[in-house]
């Protein structure tokens, strides 16, 4: 009877050394089900363009004149500021290879203001009334997305990734001036990323610090549309439109945790 006592603990010692639930070493960074957090310093270009088919109209204080096409082709209007933000995602180590999918979201205040100490006229509607502006501000509120990974095991613990997938912002753009204007504007598009991540064995086996960077393309939105503008025809406004295009790279640095062993879901 002692023998058979003696066998089942023994037993029930090996399976404990060998249970996944064990798992000795940790899963490798960015295996399996993972958590994390981040920060970031992020800047970026605004670029504008206004175009204008001009007006016709006489009684226009600066009378008729004809239209054109103001942009920026150089260079623009920076952002700049810090954000932190996490994301959830889950890889699957394959031998040396890595693939996965991961969503994020983030908020901070990255923004750019232009001010003037003197009101500066943007002209009049009736040659009577004249409008002025003496600040522009927008502020980049949040953004989310979805990216696919791959990546490249370099040793055991350290894991460098490139990923590809698709940013959306929320921009809060205000005016003050004769009349005080805001609008919330959404940018999104392409967005290419590059990670470095290792564990952080002393600690955690599960736990992994990241570093990476983040570059993404805003496309082009139409922003004539703030203060309740129209840029349809008019009686004496034969056509207006109003655009910007812009990109941000955001450098970060994060922390993550994986706490679902990847190879017991296949």
């Amino acid at each position: 009877m002692k023998k058979v006592k003696l066998i089942s603990v023994a037993a029930a010692l090996l399976g404990l050394l060998y249970s996944p639930a064990a798992y000795a070493d940790g899963y490798a960074p960015g295996e399996g089900l993972y958590i994390g957090a981040f920060g970031a310093s992020s800047i970026g270009i605004v670029q504008p363009k206004v175009a204008t088919n001009g007006s016709d109209d006489s009684l226009v204080q600066a009378g008729p004149h004809q239209g054109a096409t103001f942009e920026t082709t150089e260079g623009g209007l920076g952002l700049m500021g810090i954000e932190g933000g996490g994301m959830l995602g889950y890889g699957y180590k394959m031998g040396d290879i890595y693939a996965g999918i991961e969503g994020e979201m983030a908020a901070g205040d990255v923004e750019f203001k232009l001010t003037s100490t003197l009101p500066v006229s943007i002209g009049d509607s009736d040659g009577d009334t004249e409008k002025t502006i003496q600040t522009v501000e927008a502020k980049k509120d949040w953004t989310g997305g979805m990216f696919g990974r791959l990546g490249l095991y370099l040793n055991p613990d350290t894991l460098l990734t490139f990923r590809g997938g698709v940013l959306v912002s929320k921009f809060d753009v205000k005016t003050t001036g004769s009349t005080d204007y805001s609008e919330t504007f959404y940018g999104g598009g392409p967005s290419f990323g590059a990670s470095m991540e290792s564990r952080v064995s002393a600690i955690d086996p599960n736990l992994s610090i990241r570093i990476g960077a983040v570059y993404t393309d805003f496309l082009t939105a139409s922003v004539f549309g703030i203060g309740g503008n129209d840029p349809t025809n008019t009686t004496n406004r034969s056509g207006h439109n109003s655009e910007v295009t812009g990109a941000s790279l955001s450098a970060r640095v994060g922390i993550q945790y994986s706490f679902m062993d990847a190879n017991s879901l296949f």
